[in-house]
């Protein structure tokens, strides 16, 4: 019997083989704090009308200017304003379809177990594309308040002089996103061209271990001025420019404790298979689905321009659905202070 057949397929347990599939990159990223869990969170859309779309408080500190103590003169009184932070579920789906024949020519090679092996993975690089395309349009916002966080939490480094990442690159870029408070950056995800020129600059600091027998080994894993480094081609590259004043300009992620929460919100048949005995002489096909949050610490998803109950990743980059976090008033309407937001970005040629 195939690991997996529609017959005997069992969702649960195969939901649970799925989740113990090790992935480094995930482990690491949750390891760096920089993505945090709130699963309390899925209990809300249950009891908030519609369950994509909803908004969580965030208490403002207490302010004031103290009046003089000398009994004659009254207290004054203040109070907080509540700020609510709006997030959307992330909805992702695929299958995978596998003949029968092709196990036949194969000598009983079980292709659907295959599949099974890679979904973790799988669903690992779909959350970080939908992590970057949400970074995107974060940073793609538009508005006097929204532009404070734009402009102070990029580091465009492309027209100084050779426009390369440099030993107090990511020192700068943190005071000038979150001032006295850049000690709550604490991860880097950057390109491997990026990463390799520091390499050469010995600028890279790699973790070490020591092996059973007592020798000292570089992990994979660098720091950066004390931030965890995670390499990945998959951060954003682009050309800028035309013709000879074209140059590729890489984006480097800098992000803190708490940058992004994330929320698995689940869905009624996460896994589940079909056997359809007639298609190409028999096949046997594997769906899976997720809904998922991940909602940056201090920005709202708007939903001024999503079509249906999930966005799309062009709709996650669109700037106009993020703004600050604010009170949600009519009038006087009081902004996040972007200083306390943990994401920034350098702009660089390498």
């Amino acid at each position: 019997m195939a690991l997996f057949n529609s017959t005997n397929f069992n969702a649960e347990v195969f939901g649970r083989y799925v989740d113990r599939i090790p992935n480094l990159r995930r482990n690491e990223l949750i390891r760096s704090k920089a993505i945090v869990e709130r699963q309390r969170i899925a209990s809300i859309f249950s009891e908030q009308a519609g369950g994509n779309y909803a908004a969580t408080p965030l208490f403002g500190q207490i302010g004031g200017t103290p009046a003089n103590y000398d009994g004659k003169t009254d207290t004054p009184t203040n109070s907080t304003k509540t700020f609510s932070h709006y997030r959307v579920v992330v909805g992702r789906q695929n299958s995978w379809t596998e003949n029968d024949f092709s196990a036949d020519i194969a000598g009983g090679t079980d292709f659907m177990d295959n599949v099974g092996r890679q979904i973790a993975e799988y669903w690992d690089a779909v959350d970080q594309d939908t992590i970057l395309a949400i970074l995107k349009g974060v940073f793609s916002m538009t508005g006097t308040e929204n532009k404070k966080f734009v402009d102070n939490h990029t580091y465009d480094i492309t027209s100084e002089g050779d426009g390369m990442f440099t030993a107090s690159t990511l020192n700068k870029v943190i005071q000038k996103a979150a001032g006295d408070n850049k000690q709550k950056f604490s991860l880097v995800i950057m390109h491997s061209e990026v990463a390799t020129n520091l390499e050469n600059l010995n600028l890279m600091e790699y973790l070490k271990y020591t092996d059973a027998n007592g020798i000292q080994r570089d992990m994979s894993l660098a720091t950066l001025n004390g931030r965890l480094v995670l390499i990945d081609d998959s951060m954003p590259v682009e050309t800028v420019g035309e013709s000879t004043s074209a140059y590729t300009q890489y984006t480097t992620y800098v992000l803190g404790d708490g940058a992004i929460e994330y929320t698995n919100c689940g869905v009624e048949v996460p896994y589940e298979m079909d056997r359809d005995p007639k298609t190409n002489g028999g096949q046997t096909t594997l769906y899976s689905r997720q809904r998922k949050i991940f909602a940056p610490y201090g920005i709202n998803f708007t939903k001024k321009s999503m079509t249906s109950l999930s966005p799309t990743d062009t709709e996650l980059q669109n700037g106009a659905n993020w703004e600050l976090v604010n009170t949600n008033e009519t009038t006087g309407k009081e902004y996040i202070d972007h200083k306390a937001i943990p994401i920034a970005r350098v702009l660089s040629k390498g």
